[in-house]
């Protein structure tokens, strides 16, 4: 079904710096998100009916954006309403601002990255396969092999002219026979992963409103989740906008650096992002950007290191 619909957004936000991060995104495997200003592209099995959907999003000027479904049968507005929670545009993004006034440190990254929200998975279904995928590994190989489980398993669609790969539905990876290039342990806990998407454990909403740490114990039930991953499916996946990924090693390296704490413990780097709420998940990637972006060894070693165990 195409169609469009317009998108309110409250608080900054450019769709320019949401294409520039999907671009060195290494999961998403979208090198050229960014060829056409103003304009993004995506291709993804729509949660819930898992029907393979291809959507443009435009944004003609602050304080909006165009949702189009250009390909597969989906509904345009439920379309555009994971669309909306895929660029974080389901949050009111009017306080943030108030976050740097509190702390000098983020408002000096609010402006390095004016308009910069979360950019995540489609879903958290495929935020768990890409942690399944990722254990213990390095970024591109995983990125390569999940890039190989969508051209192989999922769907290819014709978005406006890109041709873009649709990650593989629950049921389709289901179906799956077990690659020889990825270990039987991680099929089967991909399988469990697709299960648990069909049976509704997965469901970005339900992820949202359940109290966070409820989220992550149910997360972290399903085989082969541990707690870094979890909080990655939550934050990275639902998009829950106040969670501090206090498992995630490369955020407190950075933030030891970025406020001259070398020694501070996990426990006092969460307090000092207390000052955060309620957008820690936000301000949290930005520090992430800015390491992944500083020329040097910290940036190559969190591109090439091994993916962190669940």
């Amino acid at each position: 079904m195409t169609g469009t619909v317009e998108i309110a957004v409250p608080g900054p936000f450019h769709l320019a710096a949401a294409a520039g991060f999907l671009e060195g995104f290494a999961p998403a495997s979208r090198p050229h998100a960014a060829e056409e200003p103003g304009t993004l592209r995506f291709a993804f099995p729509l949660p819930g009916g898992w029907v393979h959907t291809g959507v443009r999003v435009r944004q003609r000027a602050p304080g909006s954006v165009e949702v189009s479904v250009v390909a597969g049968e989906a509904d345009v507005a439920e379309a555009a309403r994971h669309v909306a929670r895929i660029l974080s545009l389901d949050v009111d993004g009017s306080g943030f601002a108030a976050v740097g006034e509190r702390d000098p440190v983020v408002v000096a990254l609010q402006a390095r990255y004016p308009g910069l929200r979360p950019v995540l998975f489609t879903s958290p279904y495929e935020a768990a396969c890409w942690a399944i995928i990722g254990q213990r590994i390095r970024f591109a190989q995983a990125a390569l092999f999940k890039q190989r489980v969508a051209e192989l398993h999922g769907r290819q669609l014709d978005v406006d002219g890109r041709r873009l790969w649709s990650f593989p539905a629950p049921a389709e990876l289901l179906e799956m026979p077990a690659p020889p290039w990825l270990p039987e342990i991680k099929v089967d806990r991909l399988r469990v992963v697709a299960e648990a998407a069909l049976t509704g454990v997965l469901d970005p909403a339900a992820l949202r409103v359940a109290d966070p740490e409820d989220a992550l114990e149910t997360l972290r039930a399903l085989p082969g989740i541990g707690a870094f991953s979890a909080q990655l499916i939550l934050i990275r996946g639902a998009g829950h906008p106040d969670v501090f990924p206090a498992n995630e090693r490369y955020l407190l390296e950075e933030m030891r650096h970025a406020y001259n704490r070398p020694a501070a413990t996990p426990a006092e780097l969460a307090s000092i992002a207390d000052a955060w709420a309620p957008y820690r998940s936000w301000a949290a990637l930005l520090f992430r950007v800015a390491r992944d972006r500083r020329p040097g060894p910290a940036a190559a070693a969190t591109k090439e290191a091994p993916t962190q165990a669940a």
